[in-house]
C-alpha cells in the first residue's frame, strides 16, 4: 500500500489514533510488536493556532515511531488550515521527527466532538468536510493529507460511497473508513460492506483503509479477502494487547493462530515493563505513572486473584513499588496464561 511517497508494504496493519492512548510510548511499543504505521492522539486544531503546549505536545514524535502520522480535527476551515501548516511543520514547532501523513479526523463521535460539527460531526456538512479538505490539502503541498471518517451521521444518511469519491477529488491520498455511524457510536458491529462498496469503485484509485471489529487473525484475513481493502487500522482490540499487530501478520502468513501470540504472563510482564519504562522516559514522573494505568491493568485481564494486585497497579505513584509488583506478578504467575 503507497499513500503519496510511503510505501508500507503489502496488507500493512496500523495502529489507530486514541485520545489518551496513542502517546509516543504506546506508539514506540507497537511499531516494536509490528505496527506498520502509527499515528498521534488527536490534535485540536483551535488549540494549535492559540499555541497551548499540550496540543503542540501531542505534535512531538520520534524516529524509532515513524512512519507517523499526525491528526487533527477541528471545524473551523481557517483553523485547521493553520493546524495543518504546523502538522506539516511539526519537526521545527515540536521537535522530533515530525509528522509523515497530515490526517484529517473527521469519525471521532464523542458528543463533545462531534456535537460542536467537528470529527463525525461534519458527517452532517458533507460539503463543509470536503471544503475543508480541499482547503488543507492545498495548504501543506510537501505533506500527503488524508482523512478518517464513518459510513454517515446515523442509518438514514450513510453517504460514504460518494464522499469518498469528493474526498479523492480534492487530494487526498488515502482514506480510512470505520464501519460505523456516528449514532452508532462504537455500539453494534461495524459494516464493513459499504467499506466493500468503497473499494470496489472504479472511480477509487487511492488506498482503503478499513477500520472496526478487528481483533484477531482471521477477522483481519477476512477484511482483506472479503472486501479488499488496502490496509486495516486497529484501535480498541490493542488495549492491554499490542502484540496484536505480530499475532495478525502470522496469522496472515500461515492461516494458523500461534500459542505463542497469547503470550505466556511472564511475557506480557516483560511487555508491560517495557511500556512503563518508555512512558517514564518520555514523560517523566508522576505523569508516565498517571498514563500508563489504563494499560498496565489491562495486560493481566483474566488473572485469577487479581484484584487486590491490579488495585495496587493503579494506584501506586512510585514507580519502584511499580516495578517490583510486575516482578511479583511474574513470579506468581509465571508461564500460565491468560486471555
Amino acid at each position: 500500500m503507497i499513500i503519496g511517497n510511503l510505501d508500507l508494504g503489502p496488507r500493512p496493519l496500523l495502529l489507530a489514533p486514541m485520545e489518551d492512548v496513542t502517546d509516543v510510548s504506546f506508539r514506540v511499543l507497537c511499531r516494536e510488536q509490528g505496527a506498520d504505521m502509527v499515528y498521534t492522539e488527536f490534535v485540536p486544531s483551535d488549540g494549535l493556532i492559540r499555541d497551548a503546549q499540550k496540543a503542540i505536545d501531542k505534535m512531538h514524535t520520534l524516529e524509532e515511531e515513524a512512519p507517523v502520522g499526525i491528526q487533527i480535527y477541528g471545524h473551523i476551515p481557517e483553523s485547521m488550515v493553520e493546524a495543518a501548516k504546523m502538522a506539516a511543520n511539526a519537526a521545527e514547532i515540536a521537535g522530533g521527527h515530525g509528522a509523515d501523513v497530515v490526517d484529517i479526523n473527521f469519525g471521532c463521535p464523542v458528543s463533545k466532538i462531534a456535537g460542536r460539527g467537528a470529527g463525525s460531526g461534519m458527517m452532517r456538512e458533507p460539503d463543509k468536510m470536503v471544503a475543508i479538505t480541499k482547503a488543507v490539502v492545498e495548504a501543506v503541498p510537501n505533506k500527503s493529507v488524508t482523512v478518517k471518517t464513518r459510513l454517515g451521521w446515523d442509518d438514514g444518511s450513510k453517504i460514504i460511497v460518494e464522499l469518498a469519491e469528493r474526498l479523492q477529488d480534492v487530494g487526498i491520498k488515502a482514506l480510512t473508513i470505520h464501519g460505523r455511524t456516528r449514532c452508532q457510536m462504537y455500539k453494534g458491529q461495524a459494516d464493513w460492506t459499504l467499506i466493500g462498496e468503497v473499494k470496489r469503485n472504479p472511480r477509487m484509485h487511492i488506498p482503503i483503509i478499513g477500520n472496526g471489529d478487528i481483533v484477531d487473525g482471521p477477522s483481519a484475513k477476512r477484511a482483506f479477502d472479503d472486501y479488499g481493502v488496502d490496509g486495516i487500522m486497529i484501535g480498541r482490540a490493542t488495549f492491554g494487547r499490542p502484540w496484536i499487530f505480530r499475532e495478525i501478520k502470522s496469522y496472515l502468513a500461515t492461516g494458523e493462530t500461534h500459542p505463542e501470540f497469547w503470550p505466556a504472563v511472564s511475557e506480557r510482564v516483560k511487555i508491560a515493563r517495557r511500556h512503563l519504562e518508555l512512558s517514564l522516559q518520555y514523560k517523566g514522573e508522576p505523569r508516565g505513572i498517571y498514563e500508563m494505568r489504563r494499560h498496565l491493568s489491562s495486560y493481566f485481564k483474566g488473572l485469577p486473584d487479581f484484584k487486590e494486585t491490579r488495585i495496587k497497579m493503579v494506584t501506586t505513584l512510585d514507580k519502584n513499588e511499580l516495578f517490583a509488583i510486575l516482578d511479583q506478578i511474574e513470579e506468581r504467575y509465571g508461564e500460565s496464561l491468560c486471555q
